[in-house]
């Protein structure tokens, strides 16, 4: 696209404007998107085209957002750059027929355990299938609604106590997130990790430094990533000496998957310019280091389409020697556990000592390595340019997640009681 559209996106957007930001979405997810060979002939992008006549900014998003649906992948997305999205104030999960809120943040009309049982006099039912498409899944409790929920005005809500009344819907600002990285003594020789991710490697590293004594001394460890949103592979690499058993583990040789990066200009463009930006934020010099790396190998490779690249210098990062640990390792996982949360139950699950207990993952990591096309500071594309050779081989994660050893069905009865952390202290003690 030429500059000259980009300026004129920093002004007021017209049909043409639309027009070619669109037409580049699709260019780029039938060329650069890793996962453009799999799903090609899965859009339908002139249906969509169609639509792009007198509209504004949201009508926009809306269309492009719908049309990123047919690809089916978590690691794509659009939206308009620094414009705060709103939320419906709640969230909710879904059994059988019925959505049950399980936190409510902004919203304060509504308790947990409270259910909704129609929108708009609509039943769950019926309106599940109508957005079937947004929902991506028939599997109940892996279905999110927040989003469905702000396109509707009313609920129908049935009360813990049986009261039934109906709820006219708001949004709200979004409440920023909080993450967290503690660790605490459930019992004397049972230790409990909650991390909700792994973005802040600085943060988790030091929460491991801080407890090497306990984590080396207390038999029993409940790591629990039930809530994880990803961030970096990295910053879980501390934890693993205490997971394994054996000497020296190497995660490089647990399994024969390998990823292809799609290394087009324009995917090499993009992907460099980020691994710059994050240089200028980046201190350490080990991490700077592999940085550098990762740039050198996209270079080499530039507009050669899909390559495996050569990362053989930073296969020693993956190969750790083991510490005095726990004999068992339970780790809690969920649907809201994504990206490197994904790869972290994954490697955890080559221990002998580690039992996964909960629901599958999100399972993002078919495709990943995201790169971010924007235009005019205005619209933003987030997209993967690598996937997964566990795809080409029919055994990708995407829409299934990683599963778990003990799987725990969620029920409401979650929301009154922690039955995933009941089991797991079970387990702890099972066979002992």
């Amino acid at each position: 696209m030429s500059n000259q559209i980009n300026d004129k996106i920093l002004g007021k957007m017209n049909d043409e404007n639309y027009r070619s930001i669109f037409n580049e979405i699709v260019e780029i997810m039938h060329n650069d998107h890793a996962g453009w060979k799999d799903k090609a002939g899965w859009d339908q992008p002139d249906i969509y085209k169609e639509k792009l006549v007198d509209i504004d900014d949201n009508q926009f998003i809306d269309i492009v957002q719908d049309y990123l649906l047919d690809f089916k992948d978590l690691h794509t997305g659009f939206k308009q750059i620094n414009k705060e999205e709103m939320n419906i104030g709640f969230t909710v999960r879904r059994f059988e027929d019925h959505l049950y809120i399980s936190s409510s943040n902004s919203e304060e009309r509504l308790n947990t355990g409270d259910k909704i049982v129609a929108l708009d006099d609509n039943g769950i039912s019926e309106i599940a299938q109508m957005y079937e498409k947004e929902l991506q899944t028939n599997v109940y409790e892996r279905q999110k609604w927040e989003s469905i929920l702000l396109l509707f005005k009313k609920a129908e809500i049935e009360t813990k106590q049986g009261e039934k009344q109906t709820l006219e819907l708001n949004k709200y600002t979004p409440i920023p997130y909080d993450p967290e990285y503690s660790i605490q003594e459930l019992k004397s020789d049972i230790l409990y990790i909650k991390l909700t991710d792994f973005l802040d490697h600085n943060s988790v590293s030091q929460l491991i430094r801080d407890n090497e004594y306990r984590l080396s001394t207390y038999p029993y460890l409940i790591v629990d990533v039930r809530e994880n949103k990803g961030g970096s592979d990295l910053a879980y690499f501390d934890l693993l000496p205490y997971v394994f058993e054996g000497e020296k583990i190497d995660i490089s040789t647990f399994s024969n998957e390998k990823a292809l990066t799609n290394c087009t200009e324009r995917n090499v463009g993009l992907r460099i310019q980020m691994l710059q930006d994050a240089l200028a934020l980046i201190e350490n010099n080990e991490t700077r280091r592999q940085i550098h790396i990762m740039i050198e190998e996209l270079e080499n490779h530039r507009g050669e389409g899909f390559v495996e690249l050569n990362l053989s210098e930073l296969e020693e990062d993956l190969i750790f020697e083991t510490k005095p640990g726990p004999k068992k390792v339970i780790v809690l996982s969920d649907v809201y556990c994504g990206s490197s949360g994904d790869s972290f139950v994954e490697t955890c699950k080559y221990s002998s000592k580690v039992t996964v207990i909960g629901r599958p993952t999100l399972g993002m990591n078919d495709y990943a390595n995201v790169a971010l096309k924007e235009w005019g500071n205005k619209f933003q594309l987030m997209y993967p340019t690598s996937k997964s050779s566990r795809v080409d081989e029919g055994n990708g994660m995407g829409g299934k997640g990683i599963q778990p050893d003990v799987y725990v069905p969620w029920t409401p009865l979650h929301l009154e009681q922690d039955i995933d952390l009941e089991i797991a202290i079970q387990e702890c003690f099972k066979d002992s």
